[in-house]
C-alpha cells in the first residue's frame, strides 16, 4: 500500500492519501470515514465510485486500474490542499484502488469532515472532479465481449492537446444516465 498521510496542521487539520496496490484487495471504507471524524465537525461527506453491470448496453465484467503512484498520490495531496484552500474542511481521506475492480466494488472513496454540511458537501464533490480530472490513473472497462480503456470528460475537456496529434470531437451523452463518460474520435472517425 502507497499511504501517504499529510502532516497536521496548526489548528489540528489533517489528510489522508492511500493509492492501494492490487493486493489491498478493497477500500476499506469505513477507515476513511473514521479518520475523518472530529468533534468540531458537524458534517461528513462520502463519495463511493464503485463499478456497475452494464455500460452502453454492455455487460461489465470488472474495472481494471493502472496508474503512477509517486505522481498520484502528489497529485491527490494537491488536490486536497487546494480544497482546504476554498473551504472550512476539518479532515479528508481520499482512496483509490489500482488493478482489477469487480462489479459491485468500490474504485474511488473520498471523506470530508467541516463544521457545517455545506463546506464538507462542496469539498468532497471538487475533490472526487479534481480525481477524474488531473490524477494519473487509467481505467479499462473489460465486457463480456471486449474491452476499452475509459476517458473521463473532465479530462479530456482540460486537456483537448492530448489528441496526441489528431483533431478531436467529445462526444458527450448528457441525455444518459452516463454523462460523464466520454469517447474521442479521431478527425473523419464516425460517432458510435
Amino acid at each position: 500500500m502507497a499511504a501517504v498521510v499529510i502532516g497536521e496542521e496548526a489548528d489540528g487539520d489533517q489528510t489522508l492519501i492511500d493509492v492501494l496496490e492490487p493486493s489491498n484487495g478493497p477500500i476499506d471504507i469505513v477507515r476513511y470515514v473514521n479518520f475523518v471524524r472530529d468533534p468540531a465537525a458537524g458534517a461528513i461527506a462520502t463519495f463511493e465510485g464503485t463499478t456497475r453491470d452494464t455500460f452502453e448496453g454492455k455487460r461489465v465484467v470488472e474495472l481494471r486500474y493502472e496508474g503512477y503512484v509517486p505522481m498520484a498520490s502528489r497529485q491527490l495531496r494537491v488536490i486536497c490542499d487546494a480544497a482546504r484552500e476554498m473551504w472550512a474542511v476539518r479532515r479528508m481521506a481520499a482512496a483509490h484502488r489500482l488493478g482489477t475492480v469487480g462489479v459491485g466494488e468500490a474504485s474511488v472513496f473520498v471523506a470530508v469532515s467541516a463544521e457545517h454540511r455545506a463546506e464538507a458537501m462542496e469539498a468532497c464533490r471538487y475533490v472526487i472532479d479534481e480525481v477524474k480530472a488531473s490524477v494519473p490513473i487509467w481505467k479499462k472497462e473489460v465486457y463480456d465481449d471486449g474491452e476499452v480503456w475509459k476517458e473521463n470528460k473532465e479530462f479530456v475537456e482540460r486537456r483537448p492537446e492530448l489528441g496526441f496529434g489528431m483533431k478531436t470531437k467529445v462526444h458527450d451523452k448528457v441525455s444518459r444516465c452516463c454523462g460523464h463518460k466520454v469517447r474521442v474520435e479521431a478527425e473523419g472517425e464516425e460517432p458510435k
